[in-house]
């Protein structure tokens, strides 16, 4: 940066005095005339003031400290158009613009007029060399040193500057300001989400409650539609049947006039509403001759349908035997056919070792073996495969098994046995009961007072029997018989088993 005005003049009076005083005036002209070694010798101005204001000093005036230091240290640098410090009013953009400038500061100051030797005087290539590198070290610590001041000043200045707390205040604030926008936002966000969920809900359970109401509406009318088509038929029934009854069942003797009554019956119960209202619409327009003939037709009608259905469930039952015939197949006894005393006796056995016995199914063989009248011998498996097959048979088919043992139980012991609590499969859904069949909480009594009453209690089974509501004298120990021999035949079956295992062992 070149001299202007009085800072020249001082320059050129300083070389000429110290040219003057070493008796060299041809030197004070060559320095000052040569750019380069002018700015060598300008760079080391004994009167420029280096020293740097500490930041204690700019606590309550900080421009006025600060503010021509930059502008004296302003004339070592490179670039023209030094920024100024400014004051409280300058904009974030001119305070980060000076900052930046003096953090990246060009300086042109040097100091090789410093130089201790002049290389120039040595007297060998060697010594020159060796002179250049002490100088060079020497002109780069002072450097160094220099833009140490510089940053030193810069720093202080930094951390004085009241504009750059100023601002980061701001920016602490704009921040906070934008988290709690943000915040706000989110909040906003999630109410507005929650609303939109609610209304979801809303409209969810609006649609349900309409949907359920359209069900109970539907199912009012069509419980209203059919009350009103049960009335319907009902009219209709008792129609036909005062029709049949004026013309007196279209017979003249007591026991046609029974029949007819019973075949009138049979078709108010299995005609619809439509056939029975066409049928009442002929009687109405015929003669009883004509009403006997259309009556006999529609007679006719049903029992052939209900031959019908009773030959398909003959061939339903029939197919279903063959089946589990097929599935039964096994070894040994599998393979022949099972009488109906055999399976009936397989009933009685399921029922009557439950499941959690020990060696359940080679109980059952053992008695099925021990009580059939057939001689033919079952095995486990044997007996394994037929229950099986049992519990796959048609429901039709289960029922007229159930009843055959029932009537053949009945037939011999008059009672029937209380069922074990095995589950329903493994007892093929049950066996009929009597009319009075022992209820479980009945069989518990009926234990309860067999233990209250021993066997030397003075009326013990008068007793007994008053403990077991609804059951006489005579039905506890029947009971209780019946009890005695079921225990002795599990007994009896079981210590079997248990015999023919010890002896393979």
């Amino acid at each position: 940066m070149p001299l202007v005005g009085n800072e020249q003049t001082a320059v050129w009076r300083l070389a000429a005095f110290s040219c003057f005083m070493s008796g060299n005036f041809f030197s004070a002209y060559e320095i000052l005339s040569d750019p380069v070694k002018r700015r060598a010798f300008n760079s080391i101005d004994p009167t420029f003031d280096n020293s740097v204001p500490s930041k204690s000093e700019a606590k309550e005036n900080f421009f006025e400290v600060f503010s021509p230091v930059f502008e004296r240290n302003a004339r070592w640098s490179n670039k023209k158009n030094v920024p100024k410090l400014g004051d409280m009013n300058s904009s974030f953009e001119e305070v980060d613009a000076f900052y930046s400038f003096w953090y990246n500061f060009d300086s042109w100051r040097e100091f090789s007029y410093l130089d201790e030797e002049e290389k120039e005087k040595a007297e060998c290539r060697d010594e020159r060399r060796w002179i250049e590198k002490q100088n060079r070290a020497a002109r780069a610590l002072r450097k160094k040193e220099e833009m140490n001041r510089i940053r030193t000043l810069v720093d202080n200045a930094y951390s004085c500057d009241p504009r750059i707390k100023k601002f980061k205040e701001e920016e602490k604030a704009k921040k906070e300001a934008e988290k709690k926008a943000k915040v706000e936002a989110k909040r906003k966000e999630q109410e507005a989400k929650e609303k939109q969920r609610q209304a979801e809900l809303e409209a969810a359970r609006l649609a349900k409650e309409k949907e359920e109401e359209e069900v109970r509406q539907q199912a009012l009318v069509a419980k209203k539609e059919k009350e009103i088509q049960k009335k319907a038929i009902k009219k209709e029934r008792q129609k036909l049947r005062t029709t049949c009854k004026n013309w007196n069942y279209f017979s003249d003797n007591e026991a046609d006039c029974v029949k007819m009554m019973e075949e009138v019956e049979k078709l108010c119960d299995r005609l619809e509403l439509a056939s029975l209202q066409c049928l009442n619409e002929a009687l109405t327009s015929t003669t009883r001759e004509g009403g006997k003939a259309a009556v006999v037709k529609q007679i006719e009608e049903i029992n052939e349908q209900i031959r019908r259905e009773k030959e398909e469930a003959e061939a339903r039952m029939r197919q279903a035997t063959k089946s589990s015939e097929k599935s039964s197949t096994g070894g040994g006894g599998g393979s022949k056919n099972w009488p109906e005393d055999d399976l009936q006796l397989l009933i009685k056995a399921v029922n009557l070792f439950p499941a959690g016995t020990n060696s359940r199914w080679e109980v059952i063989a053992n008695y099925m073996n021990l009580h059939s009248a057939t001689g033919i011998k079952r095995t486990a498996k044997d007996v394994i495969n037929k229950a099986k097959s049992l519990q796959k048979l048609d429901p039709h088919q289960k029922d007229d098994i159930n009843k055959k043992a029932f009537d053949k139980f009945k037939k011999e012991h008059g009672v029937v046995p209380q069922m074990d609590s095995a589950a329903p499969s493994e007892r093929f859904e049950g066996s009929p009961l009597d009319s009075s069949p022992w209820t479980t909480e009945e069989q518990k009594l009926l234990e309860q007072a067999l233990k209250t009453y021993p066997v030397n209690t003075p009326e013990r089974w008068e007793k007994i029997a008053a403990a077991v509501p609804g059951r006489s004298k005579k039905d506890c120990m029947k009971r209780y018989k019946e009890l005695v021999e079921m225990v002795k035949a599990k007994k009896a079956a079981q210590e079997q088993v248990m015999n023919a295992t010890k002896v393979k062992k």
